[in-house]
Parts: structure tokens; sequence; C-alpha cells
């Protein structure tokens, strides 16, 4: 059907995007709202009205706390209210300090890892999981190919790393 759909012109309609962004954190470090939309809209198979949440250790570690029986902040946090109707609703939080400290240690710049955890957040809301090892690589998979699509770069892949020399070597 999709073949057919193509010979004649005809174009698959790209599922709308109604996206709000919510900074409850005092950072400049957030990336502008129209990368957040463009990395959300990039994972997005079905419409969808989401908002995306920054948040500080605080709030981070309250929700982990409640929803997931953890202790620490965690970097990405997903919830669906609705998904009926053929439009998705739910909630993406983002915890910055978490999201600052990981992009730091991992040797990553700051938009390329908060990407990347819009777009697994996105996924989650869609139904994705990595519980399993199957569905790890499914959502994996479906993660690179759009981060690769967004110009980034395969995030479970560590960056080089300079070769320098050690102390003796020539």
């Amino acid at each position: 059907m999709i073949t057919i759909a193509r010979r004649s012109g005809m174009r698959r309609r790209r599922p709308r995007l109604v996206l709000t962004v919510q900074i409850a954190v005092d950072d400049s470090d957030i990336p502008a709202r129209r990368l957040l939309r463009r990395w959300a809209a990039a994972a997005l198979e079905r419409d969808a009205a989401i908002t995306i949440r920054f948040v500080d250790t605080a709030e981070g570690r309250a929700l982990n706390r409640t929803y997931r029986r953890r202790k620490a902040a965690t970097n990405v946090l997903s919830f669906v209210y609705d998904d009926e109707d053929g439009a998705l609703r739910g909630d993406i939080v983002v915890c910055l300090p978490v999201l600052k400290r990981e992009a730091a240690e991992q040797g990553k710049a700051l938009d390329a890892h908060c990407a990347h955890l819009v777009v697994h957040g996105m996924l989650h809301l869609q139904g994705y999981d990595h519980i399993l090892p199957g569905d790890a690589t499914r959502m994996e998979s479906r993660e690179v190919a759009v981060l690769t699509e967004l110009g980034f770069l395969d995030p479970y892949t560590p960056p080089a790393r300079s070769l320098t020399r050690t102390r003796g070597s020539r």
C-alpha cells in the first residue's frame, strides 16, 4: 500500500507534534526550543502532545523515588498519560544536572546528549523499552537511526580518545 501511495505521488502525513517546554531549573544551558522540537519530531511515529520539562536534582530525585522507587535522580523519565484516538499525550522529564554530568563524563557535547535523551524519552512514550535484550536492541537501533538522521553520532559508541604518548614511549 505504501508503494501504491508513493507511485501516485501521495505521501504519508508526518505526525503532528504539540510541544510544550517547561524549565524548572535556573540554567542557561538548555537547548533552544526549536532544537527540542526538531529532536522530538524526528522520533515521532504518531500524533502527540508532549511536554518536555527540565528539572533540578531535587525534583529529579523526588520523581525517580516516587515513580521508580530509586533514590537518586536519573537523566530522563517518561510518563504516558493517554494514547487513545491515535494521539499520544505524555511528559518527558530531563534532569539537567545529570544530563550535564553525563555529557562531561562521556566526552559528549551537551546538545548531542540532550538530543539523545529527548529521542530516548520520545521512544519510551511510544512503547519502546530496553529491559529485555531484544527490546533494547530494537530501541537502540531506532535511537541511532533517528540521531544519525539528525546529524549526531551513535550515542552508544564511545568517542574516540586522542592517542597520547605514555612516559617512556618514543
